[in-house]
């Protein structure tokens, strides 16, 4: 089984940066594929980056060139960076292992006008 937690929300005005890391438990990390899911109020969840364990990414397009995925395996720990925030982003940010899937609890981000 696997655990993850996640941190680095808050609060940010737009075109402010937040990272956000996600340290999963277990000793399957390194084999997982992982991504991050947001959902913002009211909307339905979606993908915004996956990265495989060879290091691999996808981005949705509505953060591509905003948005890094990564990860250290030797810290079982990924990423997502976000640079030029907007207040579309605003959104509860999910860590997810993709084999087999577990969900983090989320971390709220919130983009200020």
């Amino acid at each position: 089984q696997v655990q993850l937690v996640e941190s680095g929300g808050g609060l940010v005005q737009a075109g402010g940066s937040l990272r956000l890391s996600c340290v999963a438990s277990g000793n399957s990390f390194s084999f997982a594929a992982m991504a991050w899911y947001r959902q913002a109020s009211g909307k339905q969840r979606e993908l915004v980056a996956g990265i495989t364990q060879s290091g691999s990414t996808n981005y949705a397009d509505s953060i591509k060139g905003r948005f890094t995925i990564s990860r250290d395996n030797a810290k079982n720990t990924v990423y997502l960076q976000m640079n030029n925030l907007k207040p579309e982003d605003t959104a509860v940010y999910y860590c997810v292992s993709l084999g087999p899937v577990y969900w983090g609890q989320g971390t709220q981000v919130t983009v200020s006008s």
